[in-house]
């Protein structure tokens, strides 16, 4: 199939409609038709029925509908690239992360990549790791910083660096370090567990053998800091958080030992890193080294 027939194949399976498949084309009923028809030739089979006057799918069509719908989907990122590179000569990067990343590690990221690239325009989305993925495998991010660990087909994961867990509450407290099991008797504020950072403190109470008084489960790291700072409870969640949301009579202190949550950057696997992208991801790397080794006041 050539380019122009799986556009009149999708236009017509979204339609049903040969007179709408071809406005929607902005080319004649009889192109459309011919289009099809050419296509169909090609193919050596029907593409589609006519039903109670509408166009329907042909079994030989539904089969091929998946690759049908990668190949437009692929032929729409080459489309929304070459108007990037139209209208945004100075280049375009369509990031996502994870909310507690978008707050506390992407601002100076982004600022110093404007700075060494002045005109260069971001689309800035924080999603949970399941959006994150789904948004690279569309095609609708460029790349994705994420806590999660877990390897996707058809995705690259390197490592960015880590933050750590720790303890944030308003108990005036002279310790800089505190156990896990200093906080059984705590009204706890924890992520979910089915975020990375939620499962790594889910393990290490469990290699513990405890089990405390988890008040609020959230699925934000920065919802977490937001209940503790209003009083209603004792919050575990991460460093880099910690770090853009401390307020005045806030206590901070480390876990003894460090839970240390690592970080990494999701690209597609198939398409090559452009430098502006290669640019990023060295200021991402460097970010995390620096928050990793600055101190907690």
């Amino acid at each position: 199939m050539r380019l122009r027939h799986i556009e009149i194949f999708e236009a017509i399976r979204r339609t049903g409609s040969l007179t709408e498949a071809a406005a929607a084309l902005h080319i004649s009923q009889p192109a459309a038709s011919k289009l099809l028809a050419h296509a169909e030739a090609q193919l050596g089979f029907k593409l589609f029925e006519r039903v109670k006057g509408r166009l329907v799918a042909t079994r030989e069509a539904e089969i091929l509908t998946p690759e049908v719908t990668r190949l437009n989907q692929d032929l729409n990122s080459v489309r929304r690239l070459a108007a990037s590179l139209r209208d945004r000569p100075h280049g375009h990067i369509r990031l996502g992360c994870a909310p507690a990343l978008g707050l506390g590690l992407l601002p100076q990221v982004v600022r110093a990549s404007r700075d060494a690239r002045p005109g260069l325009t971001f689309d800035i989305h924080t999603y949970h790791s399941a959006e994150l993925v789904q948004g690279l495998l569309s095609r609708e991010l460029d790349l994705a910083v994420t806590f999660d660990m877990h390897d996707y087909a058809g995705l690259t994961r390197a490592p960015l660096g880590h933050t750590e867990l720790v303890h944030l509450g308003r108990k005036a407290d002279t310790t800089t370090t505190t156990r896990l099991a200093d906080l059984v008797d705590d009204t706890l504020i924890v992520l979910d567990s089915r975020d990375a950072s939620g499962t790594l403190l889910q393990m290490a109470l469990d290699a513990q053998g405890l089990n405390p008084d988890v008040a609020i489960q959230v699925q934000t790291h920065y919802v977490a800091c937001a209940l503790a700072e209003a009083g209603c409870g004792e919050a575990i969640v991460d460093a880099i958080t910690v770090r853009a949301m401390l307020r005045p009579g806030m206590i901070v202190r480390r876990l003894d030992p460090p839970l240390k949550v690592p970080l990494s950057i999701l690209t597609r696997t198939q398409d090559p890193l452009s430098s502006l992208h290669r640019e990023l991801i060295e200021r991402l790397r460097q970010a995390c080294e620096d928050l990793a080794q600055s101190t907690l006041a």
